[in-house]
């Protein structure tokens, strides 16, 4: 019982959010032969035109919204050392201007594959648990490339990540409430893909910090509430590119909200845009989604 609960804190306290982070079950399967997966859905998108970090007028009714349905999936060879897998199934519109003109664009397909092999570095003491991790990722250009509204640049793009994450330091009535934190640095070199198209590098920064305040032995079930902080820079695309990349710099803030019982985990967060500066004019990142529900075994 005490190992899968230790299965079910790690599996959920490990961020999903689009390309940097490994699935929610990064962290578990904790033993030798283990394995996970999941299902989310992922959503961002607005009508705001920015320049730099202004707001202006959108004459043109201008837009870009973008729906991503996730298979994430993990396989451990050891406690510390593991591969994992996310394919996005991808729904996008947006208004754009051509030649003055506010044109309609929709497309709809997969994705690019997303394979990495995270190594952890545990460190247990009686009250706190504690992991380093390396992630380097490769980006396989699995999308369409094709058309007016391309899901990918047909680029293949490499990443490294570096996070740090610990769970413990109980407080509160007899004890039973832990403090969650989460450090992730991350770095993605975006190559020149099919048609000159070049998304541009991006850098982040992602935090979780909150509260383990509810779990039930006998029945293994209980929560966690985070908040979270999303920073990201993103280089401009070149002028060839015609996916939904645009670069500038922008952080993102919001709850979650993490329910498990046994072996199934349930991840709810939204991220509301408390800065933004944009390269030249475009549509802003606006708000964004993630829900998600995972199993392992």
């Amino acid at each position: 019982m005490y190992r899968l609960f230790l299965i079910v804190v790690w599996f959920f306290l490990t961020l999903s959010f689009s390309y940097a982070h490994q699935p929610v079950m990064d962290m578990a399967p904790r033993w030798e032969d283990g394995y996970g997966f999941q299902f989310r859905h992922e959503y961002y998108g607005s009508n705001n035109l920015m320049d730099s970090d202004s707001r202006i007028s959108n004459p043109l009714g201008l837009e870009r919204f973008v729906n991503k349905t996730w298979l994430e999936g993990v396989y451990t060879f050891s406690r510390s050392n593991r591969i994992t897998f996310k394919l996005p199934y991808v729904q996008q519109r947006r208004i754009k201007n051509i030649a003055g003109v506010g044109v309609k664009q929709e497309t709809n397909g997969i994705g690019d594959l997303v394979l990495a092999a995270p190594f952890k570095f545990y460190k247990n003491l009686r009250a706190n648990t504690r992991n380093f991790g390396i992630t380097p990722s490769v980006r396989i250009p699995t999308g369409r490339s094709g058309g007016d509204f391309p899901i990918s640049d047909g680029s293949w793009d490499f990443g490294l990540s570096i996070s740090y994450s610990s769970e413990g330091y109980p407080f509160g009535k007899d004890n039973h409430i832990k403090i969650y934190q989460l450090y992730d640095l991350f770095y993605w070199q975006n190559t020149e893909g099919k048609h000159d198209m070049h998304d541009g590098n991006e850098l982040g920064l992602d935090i979780n910090i909150g509260l383990h305040p509810y779990h039930n032995d006998q029945i293994n079930a209980g929560m966690f509430i985070m908040w979270d902080i999303t920073a990201r820079y993103n280089r401009t695309p070149n002028s060839a590119t015609l996916t939904t990349a645009s670069g500038g710099k922008r952080v993102q803030t919001g709850p979650v909200l993490v329910l498990y019982k046994d072996n199934i985990m349930f991840r709810s967060e939204y991220k509301f845009l408390a800065y933004e500066n944009t390269r030249n004019v475009s549509v802003s990142r606006g708000h964004k989604l993630n829900i998600g529900i995972g199993f392992t075994f």
